[in-house]
């Protein structure tokens, strides 16, 4: 009984990169389709939930869009040394957030830059890059550079030493998602 819903997700890197064009595209779609087809609703993700709060829960298979449709792209002989390294932060992260999170403010920051160091280590574009080699150098020292910068905020965290000054210069250098929430980690 409910109206069928089809959701269009797209890779941010397509644009401007491999789909130079698709911004542009995507925006005379929804434009065209909206003035000729009247029985089409746009709508957000989150729109429509509001909309539609009761659903079937659904677990899709382990799938990817990379080569083979399986995640060898992401997980190869180029970057396996990556993930024990982030199941060690992530790891240790969990154990810093339920031993800190009630911490004053300066601590606080030093678990919300250290859960946005783990993330930005974890991203995919890292093991994609080294499997392509196109820059490998580059994906290398971000992936060092971000669990470097994690392992200095566990272990001053540890030893009571946090250095507020790397730590801002940290924020000011990286803070996206300002509003992370380091429980989620626990």
């Amino acid at each position: 009984g409910k109206p069928p819903l089809i959701l269009m997700p797209y890779d941010a890197e397509l644009f401007g990169h491999w789909w130079f064009e698709g911004v542009e595209f995507l925006d005379q779609f929804v434009r065209e389709a909206s003035r000729r087809r009247h029985d089409l609703h746009f709508v957000t993700p989150v729109g429509y939930l509001l909309e539609n709060p009761t659903h079937q829960l659904a677990a899709p298979a382990d799938s990817s869009w990379g080569e083979h449709g399986y995640f060898g792209v992401w997980l190869n002989e180029s970057n396996d040394w990556i993930l024990p390294l982030l199941r060690s932060a992530q790891e240790r992260l969990s154990a810093l957030v339920r031993r800190f999170e009630q911490g004053d403010p300066l601590t606080r920051r030093a678990l919300k830059q250290a859960a946005r160091e783990l993330m930005l280590a974890q991203a995919s574009d890292w093991p994609f890059i080294l499997r392509t080699g196109t820059s490998p150098e580059y994906a290398r020292d971000r992936v060092r550079e971000h669990l470097a910068r994690f392992n200095a905020l566990h272990d001053q965290l540890l030893d009571g030493t946090l250095d507020e000054e790397r730590l801002t210069q940290w924020e000011v250098a990286d803070n996206l998602f300002p509003a992370i929430r380091p429980q989620h980690f626990a």
